[in-house]
């Protein structure tokens, strides 16, 4: 589609959609189009309300449009049940008794000696001449002696704009321009220090020369970018083998700027011209001057926004500005910098809200958007080691086992893992047949075959379902006005409305999403991946959907025979089952299943599963990471997970960001608290963390909130500041279970490997020392060691920790002792 036209669309959109979506309040049927008011958008303002956002129209008519985002910081968002008497068997099966057990556990788990850390460089150390043609990123150099000061910023892996001290770009012919273009963009070649750069088919000649040595110089003029504002060398390992330290986020959909067709996200987190266009808003949303952002009108409740990006950012990103980009490499990179560890990018696509979205390029089939979001990790995995230096050296790498994983860690690098979340996985939607049923349209030889090919991408965690019931499962819902658009969608997607039927949780906790009993069409937020797009954009099109009986309600489609044909197709290829998003009736047979088949490798990422299904988690040496959400609330979420920690297994805890994901982030305390964060602050490893500058904007997470994902470390610090308050001392502990997060992560992954529990927790698992002895040779490997013996319980620089049985019936604490490449020296007792 050419831009005029998208525009023209989006404007006509504008002028005739929103208020037919957003009028069309106390509606259970379709809106006609003749019913729909005209409304001025740049005369709909705010007015005062206690709940919620109502907006006005030019002739004064009220239009709510926003509620709060209620399950942000639920211990479930996967259920919101009322508070009556429940009475059966699904709940949280932890007595008073053994939460204490739990919480004594963990705190025991604290005392434990913590692993020696180091820290490692930044970049590689820039010499007078670049060491390789990928050594010139982000550098200054003359090209001849006496030559002017030019700056290097890499576009690719070798390619780059080149930048004069007076911010023109180098272009093919001699020529100099403000605008970069493909035909600026100069390729380097050439061996050793010896470079020749060619760009549009023409070579670079300065003096009559074409061959350059590059000489570090001084004098260039700054090329645009968001600054880190992190002081101090990254945190990293002794050994390439230790228990680790950092955060984890199991849960952000870093690709998402290709997902609903690609043009409904506004933004990317990289672009090979840089910052200045990465971080700009969508054509439809500046061509109204930020009046015609229907989404993110809907999402936000805002009438508006300023659609400057960069370098103002004065009203994007925010934490309810849930359709700009939130992941920019250098945001992330300053969460790497203050501490995180391990960044898992779920690959998400929704194909009913992408046909429905007007303006699109991509195409809306689930597993297309999941090909080319992968292809995306690449290739940002590839521009990063371009600003680092060259292939390798970049911060942000694809990992595809926890033994890679590990090595990534301790080398002081992100541990990057590809996940899915998406509604219709392997094409496995079904459709309700009058008569016969259910018809699915995938087989078990077409799982088997798309499991093959996203595990050869890289995939290695997995959710079944996200809005719709599927072939695979039935799912838990979204409740409120987006359940009554997710619901309609999902009649739209296989023939059937939820099935959703009365019933009553001994906890009062652990049903699926509540339904209206009586539907009415509004605009709530919730986790709007669809909600709000079919508000928007097509409750014209969505059917009436079914009356229920009252709450709570429980979906009756739970795990198939091809959900179960998943599950043990994921623990066969050793990749992580997420059940979050599953009805109770499925989760709970997918963990049946997990618990027969002896599987570790389980998470729930984000607070899409129930209480009654995270003791069963954790029970199965799986990890948890609740919903990011609100500083207040998460701290609320940590203490009532240690309840519910096993005393087999290693405990940490991470969370899940959903960024990008339409999914809200913390919101800020604000400055007049009596505790608020004080920067600078100092951050895992010794790092210094300061108020991050971005362009002309300065964040401060105790009045922004986490307005992008740069603010992450800064949120960390006010849980501490939160926990301590709340009862002294308990700030460090929540710093220290979530530093424990990677390592919980990692070990929950080597048990999906196949590698025993550690010994020392699990006593059925030790072997006698004479055995423990036989099995372990000179020369075996980190992996080996594990292999034969189980997990270690202590991994403290060059030696592994475990327990074994003497010939009294007794305990020995043996130590393996490892060469500084992983290799095994002595074993000792």
């Amino acid at each position: 589609m050419r831009p005029s036209l998208r525009l023209a669309l989006a404007a006509a959109t504008a002028a005739g959609l929103i208020g037919g979506a957003l009028v069309a309040t106390g509606t259970a049927g379709p809106v006609a189009a003749g019913d729909v008011p005209r409304v001025d958008l740049r005369t709909v303002h705010e007015v005062d309300s206690g709940q919620g956002l109502p907006l006005v129209t030019a002739d004064g008519e009220r239009i709510h449009v926003h509620a709060e985002n209620g399950d942000k910081n639920a211990i479930s968002r996967a259920v919101l049940a009322d508070d009556s008497d429940q009475s059966v068997d699904v709940s949280d099966p932890t007595t008073p008794a053994e939460r204490v057990s739990a919480e004594n556990y963990v705190e025991r788990e604290r005392e434990r000696r913590d692993p020696r850390l180091t820290t490692a460089p930044i970049t590689q150390k820039r010499r007078l001449h670049p060491q390789d043609r990928y050594a010139l990123a982000s550098g200054c150099y003359s090209l001849v002696d006496g030559g002017e000061p030019l700056y290097f910023k890499a576009t690719d892996l070798g390619t780059y704009l080149i930048q004069d001290a007076d911010s023109l770009l180098l272009a093919a012919g001699g020529e100099r321009t403000s605008s970069a273009t493909s035909e600026n963009v100069w390729t380097a070649r050439g061996p050793g220090r010896r470079l020749r750069f060619a760009a549009g088919g023409s070579a670079l000649e300065i003096g009559g020369a074409n061959v350059f040595a590059p000489t570090r110089t001084s004098g260039c003029s700054t090329f645009p970018e968001s600054q880190i504002s992190v002081s101090g060398r990254p945190h990293a390992g002794v050994t390439p083998y230790q228990e680790v330290r950092g955060y984890v986020d199991a849960h952000t959909h870093g690709m998402a700027f290709e997902f609903l067709g690609g043009d409904a996200h506004c933004g990317r987190p990289w672009d090979p011209f840089g910052v200045t266009v990465a971080l700009v808003d969508c054509p439809d949303h500046t061509y109204t001057d930020g009046y015609g952002a229907l989404l993110e009108t809907a999402l936000s409740g805002k009438p508006g926004h300023d659609p400057v990006g960069w370098p103002t950012f004065k009203d994007w990103p925010a934490p309810d500005s849930l359709t700009h980009e939130g992941t920019y490499y250098r945001w992330l990179e300053r969460s790497w910098r203050g501490g995180q560890r391990i960044f898992v990018n779920l690959l998400v696509e929704n194909n009913q809200l992408c046909q429905l979205y007007p303006i699109k390029h991509n195409s809306c089939d689930d597993m297309d958007s999941i090909r080319l979001q992968a292809a995306d990790m690449y290739a940002m995995q590839d521009y990063i080691d371009a600003q680092f230096g060259g292939p390798g050296k970049g911060f942000y790498r694809i990992v595809k086992n926890p033994f890679q994983a590990r090595r990534v860690i301790n080398r002081g690098k992100l541990a990057v893992i590809m996940g899915i979340e998406t509604s219709v996985p392997f094409g496995c939607t079904f459709k309700s047949v009058p008569g016969v049923g259910d018809v699915p349209a995938c087989d078990a030889a077409d799982i088997d075959k798309q499991l093959d090919e996203v595990h050869a991408l890289g995939v290695r965690q997995m959710e079944l379902v996200n809005k719709f019931d599927n072939a695979l499962s039935g799912i838990t819902g979204d409740n409120g006005s987006t359940g009554v658009l997710v619901n309609g969608a999902n009649f739209l997607e296989t023939g059937t409305f939820w099935d959703m039927q009365h019933c009553e949780p001994a906890d009062g906790e652990s049903s699926d999403h509540e339904q209206y009993a009586a539907p009415t069409i509004s605009a709530e937020q919730q986790d709007a991946l669809f909600g709000a797009v079919a508000q928007v954009f097509g409750a014209a099109s969505l059917p009436a959907v079914p009356l229920y009986p009252p709450p709570a309600h429980c979906n009756s489609r739970g795990l198939t025979t091809l959900g179960e044909h998943t599950i043990a197709g994921l623990a066969a290829r050793k990749m992580i089952f997420d059940p979050d998003h599953m009805s109770v009736k499925a989760r709970s047979a997918a963990l049946d299943q997990i618990d027969a088949m002896g599987y570790h490798g389980v998470i729930s990422s984000h607070s899409w599963s129930t209480p009654d299904a995270y003791p069963r988690v954790y029970a199965d040496g799986g990890t948890i990471t609740p919903y990011a959400g609100d500083s207040t609330g998460f701290v609320a979420k940590w203490r009532r997970h240690l309840g519910w920690a096993d005393s087999r297994y290693y405990y940490g805890i991470g969370y899940g960001a959903d960024i990008n994901g339409l999914g809200a982030q913390g919101d800020p305390r604000g400055a007049d608290v009596p505790n608020p964060v004080t920067y600078p602050f100092e951050g895992l490893g010794g790092v210094t963390i300061k108020k991050q500058h971005a362009g002309e904007r300065v964040y401060d997470i105790n009045v922004d909130g986490v307005a992008q994902y740069g603010l992450y470390p800064d949120w960390i610090e006010d849980l501490r500041k939160i926990a301590d308050a709340e009862h002294a001392g308990d700030g460090a502990k929540i710093v220290a279970d979530m530093e424990r997060g990677p390592e919980a992560y990692l070990q929950m992954w080597e048990r999906a490997y196949g590698i025993a529990p550690d010994s020392c927790r699990n006593p059925g698992e030790r072997q006698s020392l004479t055995r423990v002895k036989h099995r372990l040779g000179t020369g075996m490997s980190t992996t080996q060691v594990m292999r034969a013996v189980g997990q270690p319980t202590t991994r403290l620089a060059h030696t592994f920790g475990f327990c074994a049985k003497n010939g009294r019936g007794g305990t020995v604490h043996v130590k393996a002792v490892f060469d500084a490449s992983g290799h095994l020296r002595a074993v000792r007792s």
